[in-house]
């Protein structure tokens, strides 16, 4: 029964695929940052509704979240997450228009044969990954109270079990000081921008002796008007990132550190601006990861080993915070050649490609087969509740 149920959405999933793929690639015309996904929710909402699913926007408090609740009758409730928020300067770099189709499809593809299943099946937009957290400011609105299990998948240039991930913690920094004439009384200024200037260097001394699997990086975003203007202002945007929640917290003092040394060093004012939101390492639910391998196999995927991968090539993403609320998966399927890589601008025109097309639809195949699988396989289920049990225990 499995298989033949299996078959079915793959096969109404290749029936709507142009429609997949048209709203895949609307996305990825028309990129839009965190929180302003605009566009790209009333895309994917309008979809959803023409298919005849009941669908509601502005949910857990974000204004371009959205859900479409299918049910099934009585069993346990699987989410699929959609991301479709785009990065500043170079869009769909991370290719969330090939997320948010994957999910699309899975979902679209699982109501065809919601009368053979047994459960919940519910699309969740998610707004907001690459910056604010969007899915922890969800959580906190009781977005994943009830869920069984939560699943999505992202683009890589290799197929993989999962994302390998550590935390991640944001900070903006800003000194203020007193503007002078840099040549006839600079020593009338308090220059902002040395402040900075020194707090970067404390971090990248820092960064000599820091753990393996810690980073720090950031950006200038403000340096001053003009040369001949000692800077009353500067501010620049960094993050911190760390293996686990424990680690991240021991860091963050010695970066706040470097920012005060700055202002002391300097007679400046500093306002140092933690984000209210951390992003978790990845918790994965191993035992629906190797089902969605299995799963992603019978499609032609071959996958890299994890132990493969080079020490360090790991992001962070607030699907992360979700894993430690509800059994989650987050695997990659190639959407462009291994030596590519996401948050690099040619990942984006891969994103729009052939290759991209085909992750996304074998995404949406992927994710909706083990979806039948966890919600028809009261073992799977089982098992999926008591990994995760023992791994929030130890961590």
């Amino acid at each position: 029964m499995t298989d033949a149920l299996k078959s079915k959405v793959c096969g109404h999933i290749d029936q709507i695929a142009d429609t997949l793929l048209e709203v895949s690639h609307e996305i990825h015309a028309n990129p839009e940052l965190a929180f302003e996904e605009h566009k790209a929710c009333a895309l994917l909402t309008r979809t959803v509704d023409a298919a005849g699913l009941d669908v509601a926007t502005n949910v857990y408090g974000l204004q371009t979240a959205f859900e479409s609740v299918i049910s099934c009758g009585e069993g346990p409730r699987v989410d699929l997450l959609a991301e479709y928020d785009a990065l500043p300067g170079i869009g769909h770099s991370c290719g969330h228009n090939l997320i948010a189709t994957s999910a699309l499809g899975a979902a679209l593809g699982l109501a065809s044969v919601r009368d053979q299943l047994r459960g919940t099946i519910r699309l969740l937009g998610t707004p907001a990954e690459e910056r604010g957290g969007g899915k922890e400011l969800m959580a906190r609105n009781g977005a994943f109270d009830g869920t069984g299990a939560a699943m999505m998948m992202h683009p890589a240039g290799l197929n993989i079990a999962t994302m390998p991930c550590i935390c991640v913690a944001e900070v903006r920094v800003e000194y203020h000081g007193e503007s002078a004439h840099a040549s006839a009384m600079p020593h009338k200024g308090v220059n902002a921008l040395d402040a900075l200037l020194l707090a970067y260097q404390a971090v990248s001394n820092l960064r000599q002796h820091i753990q393996a699997t810690e980073r720090i990086h950031g950006i200038v975003t403000d340096g001053g008007q003009a040369p001949n203007i000692v800077p009353d202002f500067a501010a620049g945007d960094f993050y911190v990132r760390a293996a686990n929640i424990d680690d991240l917290e021991a860091l963050k003092p010695r970066v706040q550190a470097c920012f005060e040394a700055g202002a002391k060093g300097t007679g400046c004012n500093v306002d140092v601006q933690w984000a209210g939101v951390d992003y978790l390492d990845l918790n994965t639910s191993w035992p629906l990861a190797e089902h969605f391998q299995r799963n992603a196999e019978q499609l032609g995927r071959e996958f890299f080993p994890l132990e493969k991968l080079p020490a360090g090539s790991s992001g962070s993403t607030d699907m992360g915070n979700v894993s430690y609320r509800v059994p989650s998966i987050h695997p990659m399927l190639a959407a462009a050649p291994p030596r590519v890589v996401i948050h690099n601008p040619e990942f984006a025109k891969w994103a729009r490609s052939e290759m991209g097309d085909a992750a996304a639809l074998d995404g949406a195949k992927s994710l909706a087969m083990t979806a039948i699988d966890y919600l028809l396989n009261d073992q799977l289920q089982r098992d999926c509740k008591r990994a995760f049990d023992v791994s929030t225990g130890l961590k």
